[in-house]
Formats: structure tokens, C-alpha cells, sequence
């Protein structure tokens, strides 16, 4: 996490088998308009809604770059939610939305963090990568 310091970072859950996962083509799209200026964004493919994301981290690495030209960080396979919920979507979903549950839904929930680390934003996963642009920017400019 120390190379993420002073960067605006995109934390999606991700998976391969999706309805969604066009959208990590706009992530990519993304990620290239905005990386040399501080965007960072880190996919954690997750297997938490109807087993979509069956690959393992090492696999779904490959098939997002082949399929989708993905060149920003995919991590490792993730507990997005439930008792084995990785501590940094703990820390996430944890009182910060203001929604009845904080829990992830589904795949491709986006939280935005900016520079100084702090959650500033929660997006659904219906919500594409190029509508949240304007916040993208936003937080990049300071």
C-alpha cells in the first residue's frame, strides 16, 4: 500500500463471468486517460455473487488482460463480504455509505480514496467506470 500513498485510488470488486464485465474495459480506458497523473486502480476478483469469478488471482490476471487489455493492478482473489471478508472491504463497507446495509451487493462496487486516503465515494455496480469520471478528476486536481 505504500506505493498507493499520495494517489487517487478505484477499488472494484471484479469477476470474470459478469454481466458486468465490460466494464473492465472502462476501467482500462480509465486507468490510461488518467494513471500519469495519479489514478491508481485496484480489481480484486471475488467469487462472493453466484461463483462469477471462478479463475484463480493468477488466471483472472491473464483473461482480463487478454480479453479485456487490462494493465492496472488486479489483486489477489477476495472476500468481498461474509465471515472471511478481507479486512480492507471491512474497512470499506464499515458505517461509511449511509445506505440500511453496507454490505457489497455484487460485482463491480467502486470506492473511490483519494490522495490522503480518505473514502469519499461509493458507486453501485450498475454505475459504469465513465460516469464516475467527473469525480475521478475531481479528486486528481485536489
Amino acid at each position: 500500500m505504500k506505493d498507493l500513498e499520495g494517489k487517487v485510488v478505484l477499488i472494484v470488486n471484479t469477476a470474470s463471468e459478469c454481466g458486468f464485465n465490460k466494464q473492465l474495459d472502462e476501467l482500462e480506458k480509465l486507468y490510461r486517460k488518467y494513471h500519469d497523473i495519479g489514478l491508481e486502480i485496484l480489481a480484486f476478483p471475488s467469487n462472493n455473487f453466484m461463483n462469477q469469478e471462478p479463475c484463480s488471482a493468477t488466471e483472472a490476471r491473464d483473461l482480463y488482460g487478454r480479453e479485456h487489455g487490462v494493465s492496472y493492478t488486479v489483486m489477489e482473489k477476495t472476500d468481498v463480504k461474509g465471515e472471511n471478508i478481507h479486512p480492507l472491504f471491512k474497512y470499506l463497507t464499515e458505517g461509511k455509505s449511509g445506505l440500511i446495509t453496507n454490505s457489497i451487493k455484487w460485482n463491480f462496487t467502486k470506492f473511490l480514496v483519494t490522495r490522503e486516503g480518505k473514502v469519499v465515494k461509493r458507486y453501485p455496480p450498475q454505475k459504469p467506470p465513465h460516469d464516475i469520471e467527473d469525480d475521478v478528476e475531481k479528486y486528481l486536481a485536489g
